[in-house]
């Protein structure tokens, strides 16, 4: 069951933007493009972390919630306001960068950054900055004067990002830009700080500078202010914006005048009711409606009341704010571009004391009245402010950052944790010019069009797929010319997989997403002859996307099965003999697929059935056809768990595995009861109570071990190790991940040697781990060591790299040596099948971030009795035989997905579960059923 290996817009971060995750538009995992079955969404559950109310500040409120200047819609949004009156609204976390990635766990909350605080204050006192190595800039940051207060992480993140940019790649940045980054440097600490903030709000919005005083870091706020709202001379540049493939028109704010601003001032800027309406809360429209005699229940009605009674037509649409760079703006400006206003007047108002006679007069007694209650605002210039996110990107390697992003590298650094003595090495050449950035960032644009298109507008129409071909028009002859460059690169310039990470920063990797995504409305429009074409030309490259080359097979397979031979001249073939025809070369295309090294694991399945209905079909002798009986999928064993619910539980009720901690994996005395018992056929069970919170967690006693609520994974763990023998953690892919780093670690940061993936000194694994030029730049080293594992080494590997490194607790990506014992480990993958575990960790190298959720919640793992079945380690040696003791698996692996009454599986879940079926590993889909329920 091949699905998409991740969500299409995975890859798409517009500059600037942190967007929610779209439902997917895959359209792979059937003939005919169907949906898939809705399925219950499991309710989400806040992470934040309180903060001391001394520090906490808007940085940190805009990772849990988005905070706008503009009234809520309704009377319920104001129940999310936070202490400033704003409307709060939810949004989904932001994802790490790929940096961010790489760097190991550390604490990014208050008692981190005063640790930082203490430490710089400390190196500051210890002195001797003239030891310090002046040619970096991360020890020019070091080495900078220091005190409580005048200096924070942010500032310092922020520099540093900009330095090292600088140091190794001004010549992306013109005469012009970098005489504003001369600007920055000489700006205070305070304008600095109060910069950065504003900054990592991601937000084109003004901000009231009286709410901006929470801020503990600026003593004067109005000076930081006005320091940043000064207006500066920076040297003339004769470049007018480039215009790139997909692009309607140049973008704004992508160049500097010949002045400048860091911020702008709403008294030079709002001049209009419509701009200066737009900064109202709810309650202070309220107040200035009940003057002016408006009513409304909610945002939409009182701004249309209050502008018809302003005596005006035009709608509130902020035309002269083209600020549509964020999330906030965009949506704002899409709701309130929708014309709602009537053509006859309203009923005209009054002030307290002055009659207004004019529309006129109304319109600027109402813009004062509303600056005078908003007091003095900021908004960041949106030139300087592009110029900065293009510094991020350069630096990040990723248009996407958070202040986790800013503060994680730095907190890193002094966490004083040990790390792999890799190579260091931060290519220069990540963008080889100035207009290759700027073509790079106009193709994320481009894309982000696509997917606004095709993705968060709900279902697109005619109008809106006729708009995605006219895109891949604009793209296709640039996207041809690059895969050409590209090539010839490959051949000629990088040496062997050192291109395969640094094309992820070329536009043709953007290209060549907007060209997969323009298949879709040929396949809408039925234009299967040209998405026949372009799957040829995307299959044909081997540059980018790798990871997508099973799902081109499958569709490219279906369009040649199905309707090929109505769409191309049959040569003097009859219908039936042009059919057949065609079902061949489908037949050839999904060998192709299957031999493909590139091809993921998880399209297989499905190209293997292909094959074998396509033999059918044209009648292939049973000797010359595939026999996949070897990777035949099996289907998930089901089992019923009894157990006793506990309802309405207590506030301290614990949540996932509370009871049975995760180093202790080992089954205590089996009830000799219970195991007498099972095997025989339970009684009929009573119907569940039906779940009033579905989706939720449920509690449940642990009655065969602690007699104390557990969540319900850790109640079915209980009984496999009580009731069936079984060892086992409830993991849900960490003891994969530990496995994994174990028998990759040379892989992952000696051997081969791939440039430009470790670019800091502290990171826990390559740059690229997390796509899908990881496994493309090291195929014949991974492959190697999977053959390795299927021939029973896995054991000795993980042995040795344990042995190494676990004094030293070395941070690598997913180990957690504190969490799983040793023995267990071991133990686990002498149980497993070499070949099966082979198989599993080609897929976690493949694509080790889309697999990285949807584990079964339960690995279990039996030893088999050696003196019973003749397997003596001791007999084995000096013996021949043809199959090694080392080779043989010692026992028996079992995964367990837990699923309470209503729960389903999710895609991800349901993939897992096929990939582990083929590879020959038990699965079992474990139901608990309550054979009692307790109210407390």
């Amino acid at each position: 069951m091949a699905l998409e290996p991740k969500s299409p817009s995975m890859h798409n971060r517009l500059m600037g933007t942190r967007i929610p995750q779209p439902l997917t538009t895959n359209f792979h995992d059937s003939d005919e493009f169907r949906s898939p079955p809705a399925k219950r969404l499991k309710a989400a559950v806040s992470n934040g972390t309180a903060a001391s109310p001394r520090r906490e500040s808007p940085g940190k409120l805009a990772q849990k919630r988005r905070i706008e200047n503009e009234i809520a819609d309704s009377e319920e949004e104001l129940e999310e306001d936070d202490l400033h009156g704003r409307a709060a609204q939810v949004s989904d976390p932001p994802r790490a960068t790929q940096l961010e990635a790489t760097l190991p766990p550390v604490k990014t909350d208050e008692e981190a950054i005063e640790a930082y605080e203490a430490y710089k204050a400390s190196e500051y006192v210890q002195g001797d900055q003239e030891r310090r190595d002046k040619d970096t800039a991360l020890s020019t940051l070091e080495s900078r004067s220091w005190s409580r207060g005048r200096s924070s992480i942010y500032v310092d993140a922020f520099n540093l990002a900009l330095d090292t940019v600088l140091d190794e790649e001004s010549h992306l940045f013109n005469d012009s830009e970098l005489s504003l980054f001369g600007v920055w440097r000489d700006l205070s600490y305070e304008a600095q700080y109060l910069y950065v903030r504003l900054f990592l709000r991601k937000t084109s919005k003004w901000f009231r500078v009286k709410d901006l005083q929470y801020y503990s870091d600026v003593a004067d706020m109005e000076a930081a202010v006005a320091e940043l709202q000064k207006e500066r001379l920076v040297p003339a540049v004769n470049e007018a914006p480039d215009l790139h493939p997909g692009e309607l028109e140049p973008p704004e704010g992508t160049v500097l005048g010949e002045t400048f601003t860091f911020a702008e001032c709403s008294s030079e800027h709002i001049k209009t009711l419509d701009e200066a309406s737009s900064l109202l809360l709810l309650d202070e429209l309220k107040s200035i409606a009940k003057e002016a005699k408006v009513h409304g229940k909610n945002k939409r009605e009182l701004l249309q009341n209050f502008r018809r009674t302003s005596g005006r037509q035009a709608g509130l649409g902020f035309k002269e704010l083209k600020r549509t760079e964020t999330q906030e703006s965009a949506s704002a400006i899409s709701e309130d571009n929708h014309s709602v206003y009537d053509e006859d007047d309203g009923e005209e108002s009054s002030g307290p004391s002055t009659p207004i006679p004019t529309s006129t007069n109304r319109d600027a007694h109402f813009t004062k009245k509303i600056l005078d209650r908003t007091g003095r605002c900021i908004r960041l210039s949106l030139t300087p402010l592009k110029l900065f996110e293009r510094v991020h990107l350069v630096f990040y390697r990723s248009t996407e950052w958070t202040e986790k992003s800013l503060t994680t590298l730095i907190l890193a650094k002094i966490s004083r944790r040990n790390f792999p003595e890799y190579l260091v090495s931060r290519s220069t050449t990540i963008f080889e010019s100035r207009a290759l950035l700027l073509e790079f960032e106009a193709s994320l644009r481009t894309q982000f069009r696509v997917d606004n298109i095709l993705e968060f507008n709900g279902t697109p129409g005619r109008k809106a797929l006729e708009e995605v071909k006219g895109i891949f028009e604009a793209v296709y002859p640039r996207w041809k010319a690059l895969l050409a460059e590209e090539q010839r690169k490959e051949d000629r310039v990088y040496e062997s997989g050192e291109g395969a990470y640094l094309r992820r920063f070329s536009p043709a990797w953007v290209y060549t997403r907007i060209v997969h995504k323009a298949l879709h409305p040929f396949a809408r429009f039925k234009e299967h002859l040209r998405e026949h074409e372009i799957l040829n030309e995307l299959l044909d490259q081997r540059l980018f996307h790798a990871a997508r080359r099973g799902a081109w097979y499958q569709r490219k397979a279906l369009l040649e099965e199905h309707y090929m031979h109505a769409l191309t001249s049959n040569e003097g073939r009859s219908l039936e003999a042009n059919k057949k025809h065609w079902k061949r070369i489908a037949l050839n295309t999904c060998e192709q697929g299957l031999q493909d090294k590139e091809c993921h694991v998880i399209y297989h399945y499905d190209l293997q059935k292909r094959v074998k209905k396509l033999e059918k079909h044209l009648r292939v002798p049973l000797r010359e056809q595939h026999d996949f009986g070897h990777v035949k999928l099996g289907k998930a064993v089901e089992r019923n768990v009894v157990g006793i619910k506990i309802v309405q539980g207590r506030d301290d009720t614990p949540s996932r595995s509370l009871n049975f901690s995760r180093k202790n994996s080992i089954n205590t005395t089996m009830d000799v009861e219970i195991a007498a018992n099972n095997g025989i056929k339970r009684p009929s069970l009573p119907d569940q109570p039906s779940n009033p919170t579905l989706g939720g967690k449920t509690v449940w006693l642990d009655h065969l071990d602690t007699n104390l609520p557990v969540s319900v994974e850790s109640m079915c763990l209980s009984h496999y190790r009580h009731v069936l023998g079984y060892k086992g953690y409830h993991s849900e892919g960490g003891i994969l991940r530990t496995i994994f780093g174990l028998l990759f670690h040379d892989i992952l940061f000696f051997n081969p040697y791939i440039p430009n993936v470790f670019q800091t000194a502290y990171q826990t694994c390559p740059l690229d781990l997390h796509t899908d030029s990881f496994f493309s730049a090291r195929m014949p080293e991974i492959l190697a060591r999977i053959n390795q594992i299927s021939n029973g080494e896995a054991v000795d590997i993980a042995k040795a790299v344990w042995e190494k490194e676990y004094d030293r607790r070395t941070c690598i990506v997913g180990v957690r040596w504190d969490e799983f014992e040793k023995d267990d480990l071991l133990e686990l993958v002498a149980c497993w099948e070499g070949q099966a575990l082979g198989t599993v960790m080609l897929v976690m190298a493949q694509e080790y971030q889309s697999r990285g959720g949807g584990v079964p919640d339960l690995v279990l793992w039996k030893v088999h009795d050696q003196a019973g079945q003749g397997h003596n380690d001791d007999d084995d040696q000096g013996k021949p035989h043809n199959i090694s003791s080392r080779q043989r698996a010692r026992g028996e692996v079992l995964f367990a997905e837990v699923k309470s009454a209503n729960d389903r599986l999710s895609d991800t879940q349901r993939l897992w579960i096929s990939v582990l079926l083929s590879a020959g590993v038990k699965v079992e889909l474990c139901h608990a059923v309550a054979g009692e329920v307790r109210y407390e």
